[in-house]
């Protein structure tokens, strides 16, 4: 055989990339949507404002609590919108003793499939129309900032930040995306303080591990203002904490709990500041066990634990959850499609308690 008979015959096209992607569609801009829904002055300010509040506290010096409470996740603009326009009145009422943010959680991580979010599908429908759910997401945030209100989020696409981060007062980086090394570098360029919660099993030491990294200066790939793809390189974020919310094998609010992620946190030579999310785990997904665990952080507070310096409730305008329906248009109204919520009479009866 000679040479040329041994060799594989060439071929003018053999398809080699991109052989699963059905599609690709351009988004708009970050510097174009802030161009369509800038922020105002004064809701800068407001946002300033309340990440140094919480800031000072993270420090010990503000002894008010940060509470971050609202829907598990925003599915509907109006129902969203009228639970804002009572928790800034009830904010207001209480900022002697918190620090009151709303939740507006725009992304769900899921740990097989599921829906994925507002930005990522707000009609509802699998249309996944990213483009809407971006604008649709920023124009909320600013309206709640019009109420007086500060908003928090979990980021879990590192794009995301760059079209709304900046109306962000407090960020989360979820149970299943602490130890991603991806997050960690985000979440070190990120202007707010963020809490990183313990992993999924109940261990703390991801969350330390993570608060660690993001203290320190990263370089790894973006977007800018413009879209393009761009290094981007951090200076760290020193301001993160550990939020408990439980694990697979039960609660992690109890003091016992709390004295060893102090302790933890303390041999890492980080702050031993403690967040505890009064869901998830630690009350089982049950809205009706909130109120212990609630109770728990005021009497451990109350005892002279002053590192727990957050909470975080799930709470909607209406109690429970329900499915999502093939129908959106059936959904019942201010109740949570994802996890079950507290209703909000029961919220405002809870944080009013001494």
């Amino acid at each position: 055989m000679t040479d040329t008979e041994s060799r594989p015959a060439a071929t003018t096209s053999v398809p080699v990339d991109n052989l699963r992607v059905a599609g690709l569609t351009r988004l708009i801009t970050p510097a174009q949507i802030k161009e369509q829904y800038p922020a105002s002055p004064a809701q800068l300010r407001l946002v300033a404002n309340a990440r140094a509040a919480a800031r000072a506290i993270l420090s010990g010096e503000d002894d008010r609590m940060l509470v971050v409470v609202g829907p598990c996740s925003i599915h509907d603009t109006v129902s969203a919108l009228e639970y804002a326009k009572r928790l800034a009145a009830l904010a207001r009422d209480l900022e002697d003793r918190y620090l009151i943010v709303m939740r507006v959680y725009f992304e769900k991580p899921r740990t097989t499939i599921g829906w994925k979010g507002f930005i990522n599908d707000p009609t509802l429908d699998e249309s996944c129309d990213v483009a809407k759910g971006l604008t649709l997401a920023r124009s909320l945030l600013l309206q709640i900032l019009d109420f007086g209100l500060p908003a928090a989020t979990e980021f879990l696409d590192p794009i995301i930040p760059q079209y709304i981060a900046e109306l962000v007062s407090w960020a989360a980086i979820g149970a299943r995306t602490t130890e991603s090394q991806t997050h960690r570098e985000m979440a070190s360029g990120l202007s707010m303080p963020v809490g990183f919660k313990n992993a999924t099993d109940g261990s703390f030491q991801t969350a330390i591990d993570a608060m660690g990294s993001a203290r320190s200066s990263h370089s790894f790939l973006g977007i800018d203002q413009d879209g393009a793809t761009s290094i981007v390189k951090t200076s760290g974020n020193p301001d993160s904490h550990v939020v408990l919310r439980g694990g697979r094998n039960g609660p992690n609010y109890h003091p016992h709990d709390v004295t060893a992620a102090h302790d933890a946190l303390r041999k890492a030579g980080l702050h031993p500041a403690l967040m505890i999310d009064c869901s998830h785990s630690n009350s089982g997904k049950d809205p009706k066990k909130q109120p212990d665990v609630w109770r728990s952080i005021l009497a451990q507070r109350q005892a002279g634990q002053s590192g727990i310096m957050g909470a975080m409730l799930e709470s909607h305008i209406h109690f429970g959850n329900q499915s999502l329906a093939a129908d959106p248009s059936t959904l019942a109204y201010g109740v949570s499609i994802t996890d079950a919520c507290m209703d909000w009479d029961t919220t405002v009866a809870l944080l009013r308690e001494h």
